[in-house]
């Protein structure tokens, strides 16, 4: 197998740097994430559940406890709880519009994206979105306008986004949640990091500690070290 890489065939993109931004989460979102996480366990050693139903089961409650990482809100509907990857973004981006950074923020969830958009409303901040069902036209004029410098932030869902968008007027991405294959978060920071970018492109990736997330990020460096073994020609992998 051949592979030619990014940065050997259009060396003049300019530099891409990948940041992790560990998120310490308060006592009340650890504590719900381990009534969380032993419901899960207990209902998965029920006996009288088939295969086939301990592994919908088993999807079903590593959904909720990421869901329940990324902000509590999403799994206690209106229950106003505190939410610590919230308040590091907020943080991120205090740095970065204060310095005239422009930045494309990414989350698989629509609902967290949400979340952050009731957030940005309430400080003032200027976004564009778009998500699965934004239809093509306004998906079209969000760029647009983006591209001409009409708002401070991008909001995209990662599957809706992860493909088919030029958005180089950002320079930083944020990755609000990790997702399984890390060639699917690539794909999306290539919509700053592109021809016809002219400034480094940073790419922020939140994740809470001692949690779901950190086991995903794990899994992440596992399978480009199998990719990168196997393309390289290397007989490690065999």
């Amino acid at each position: 197998i051949l592979r030619r890489l990014k940065r050997d065939v259009l060396s003049e993109l300019p530099l891409r740097t990948d940041i992790t931004l560990h998120v310490d989460p308060s006592e009340e979102e650890t504590a719900l994430y381990e009534a969380l996480r032993l419901e899960a366990v207990s209902q998965m050693k029920q006996s009288d559940l088939g295969s086939n139903q301990q592994r919908i089961r088993a999807l079903a409650s590593i959904t909720k406890l990421r869901r329940a990482v990324c902000n509590p809100n999403m799994v206690l509907t209106g229950a106003n709880m505190h939410s610590s990857k919230l308040e590091v973004l907020g943080n991120v981006l205090d740095e970065l519009l204060e310095n005239n950074h422009r930045a494309l923020v990414f989350s698989q969830f629509v609902q967290h994206l949400s979340l952050i958009r009731e957030y940005l409303d309430k400080r003032g901040i200027t976004y564009q979105y778009l998500d699965g069902s934004t239809p093509t036209k306004k998906r079209t004029a969000a760029v647009h306008a983006f591209q001409n410098g009409e708002s401070e932030l991008f909001l995209i869902s990662l599957k809706a986004g992860g493909i088919g968008l030029n958005l180089t007027a950002a320079d930083y991405v944020i990755h609000m949640d990790p997702w399984w294959n890390p060639a699917v978060e690539d794909q999306a920071s290539d919509r700053a990091h592109r021809i016809g970018q002219l400034r480094p492109v940073t790419v922020y990736r939140l994740v809470v500690n001692n949690t779901i997330e950190e086991k995903i990020v794990r899994l992440h460096a596992q399978k480009r070290d199998l990719a990168d073994s196997l393309l390289e020609g290397s007989e490690v992998s065999g």
